[in-house]
């Protein structure tokens, strides 16, 4: 087909060819990523890229739209824009095949470049990219000139192309996922064995869970906890193949299997974790009993040595986080935890190992899936987040929640039970505060906690007059400091302010 050819395909096949071409071209690049690597395939590289290249603001605002759903809606919102970018090329193509070829070569390039320049990226994470834009444009050049105004014989050859194109894309797509469900960890977690704690947690305090109906749990079940992080993929890390590199400025650098890390004197420690893209009052905080290895006592077997002021640790990834090395080495229960709440860490949350360490938020304190710590220096290495403005130390605010009543309730006059919970991690929650309409604060009663490191439950019984009430809370913590009511973003440092809640009563 030429430039000024007037019998090419019509605008209506030329969308079609495209978007049928894009898929095939797609299917392909999955299926080839399945042979090197998830991180390779044109989606999830060009939307990692993406969001490392994201503003803040839009970030925060996508975690607070979205929630844990927000992986979902950028690979659903770019593959509706792969779709139409696929539909106009086949359209340019019609008429101007040079301009639509040097489009889709922009376009590879793109991939291309994401795909190298992920972490941990080799020059065969280009193959994907590079097959997927090959397969599109054979798929592209057989369709066009078959979908040509002409005879019906040209329409019925363009269906069956169409339909082979379709069943090919289909075919790769669910093969390539398939090859790459192969590599799914989790018969390996089910099949891990964990031994028992060297140092077992003690019995939760008898009514640390207050069972007030519609209460937060004081524990968390491991399918309702939260899941920030910006894998597009999940890493599937073979407990097999995982290993531990301690190094940096230590005396005796260490490698760490995760056999190895099974025969350690495990510890076991109820300790809240809260993210610090967190809203007051949000939701992205969750209570867990942890089984892992002291992290302090793997430290210290390296051999810290002087000037160093934080532990640099590495994703499988290639997602960095710095922690500030003093709370590592402080006595709280910092963890390389390979359990939660009594079973292997589900995979989602960091199989087969993680790091818990606590009072901090988790950007500086919760490495999931980690193979690397370097002992380091804040000069000298930049983690992710913190190498966007974040603050370095990400100590976790005192916040106090409402969970009861829910915005906006309806409820009886009288009596009106409000309750939720409050954490300050490592320091404590000293009293919960409530007052109505701005009246006088008055102490909730405090359910019972196994440390310092977990939340609070709350709960105060108020009299509600009718009409419209608004309702505030406040916490202390184990310093006796009481929480701001002053109102700060979550950027740079985590959120502040009171939370409130307005309800009707009747």
């Amino acid at each position: 087909m030429t430039d000024d050819d007037q019998r090419g395909p019509s605008r209506t096949a030329g969308l079609a060819a495209g978007l049928l071409a894009g898929a095939v071209g797609l299917g392909a690049a999955e299926l080839a990523a399945a042979f090197v690597r998830p991180q390779a395939a044109p989606l999830i590289a060009l939307g990692g890229a993406g969001v490392d290249r994201t503003p803040e603001w839009l970030k925060h605002w996508a975690i607070r739209s979205f929630g844990t759903h927000d992986k979902q809606v950028l690979l659903g919102s770019m593959l509706a824009v792969a779709a139409v970018a696929a539909a106009l090329l086949g359209l340019l193509a019609r008429t101007r095949p040079r301009a639509a070829g040097a489009a889709l070569a922009a376009l590879t390039a793109a991939g291309v470049a994401a795909a190298l320049t992920r972490p941990d990226a080799g020059p065969v994470d280009a193959v994907p990219v590079l097959l997927g834009a090959a397969a599109a444009v054979a798929a592209l050049r057989a369709l066009l000139p078959a979908a040509a105004r002409g005879g019906r014989g040209d329409r019925r050859a363009f269906l069956l192309l169409g339909g082979g194109a379709a069943a090919l894309a289909a075919g790769s797509t669910l093969l390539g996922r398939a090859l790459a469900g192969r590599r799914d960890v989790g018969r390996a977690r089910a099949a891990t064995r964990l031994p028992p704690p060297a140092r077992p947690a003690a019995p939760l305090p008898r009514g640390a869970d207050l069972r007030v109906p519609g209460l937060t749990p004081f524990t968390t079940p491991n399918r309702d906890f939260y899941r920030v992080d910006t894998a597009l993929v999940v890493p599937q890390v073979d407990p097999e193949d995982w290993t531990l590199r301690v190094h940096g400025l230590v005396d005796r650098p260490l490698e760490i299997t995760f056999a190895e890390l099974l025969r350690r004197p495990l510890v076991e420690a109820d300790v809240t974790l809260t993210c610090v893209s967190n809203e007051v009052g949000g939701e992205y905080a969750g209570n867990a009993r942890w089984l892992g290895a002291s992290l302090a006592g793997v430290l210290r077997e390296a051999g810290v040595r002087a000037g160093a002021d934080q532990v640099f640790s590495r994703s499988a990834d290639g997602f960095t986080v710095s922690t500030p090395l003093a709370a590592v080495l402080d006595g709280r229960d910092a963890l390389l935890a390979v359990a939660m709440n009594g079973a292997p860490l589900p995979v989602p949350h960091g199989f087969p190992a993680r790091l818990v360490v606590p009072g901090l938020y988790g950007y500086v304190s919760a490495t999931k899936w980690v193979v690397d710590l370097k002992v380091s220096r804040f000069a000298d290495d930049r983690a992710y987040w913190t190498a966007r403005g974040w603050a370095d130390h990400g100590e976790v605010r005192t916040m106090a929640r409402i969970d009861l009543p829910r915005p906006f309730a309806r409820v009886a006059a009288g009596r009106v039970a409000v309750a939720g919970v409050a954490w300050a991690q490592h320091r404590g929650v000293e009293a919960v505060q409530v007052r109505v309409d701005g009246g006088p604060w008055r102490t909730a009663h405090l359910a019972p906690v196994p440390n310092t490191d977990t939340w609070r439950q709350w709960v105060l019984e108020c009299d509600l007059a009718p009409g419209r009430r608004r309702i505030e809370a406040r916490a202390v913590d184990g310093t006796g400091a009481v929480q701001t009511g002053r109102r700060a973003d979550p950027f740079p440092a985590g959120a502040t302010g009171w939370h409130s809640t307005v309800v009707t009563v009747r």
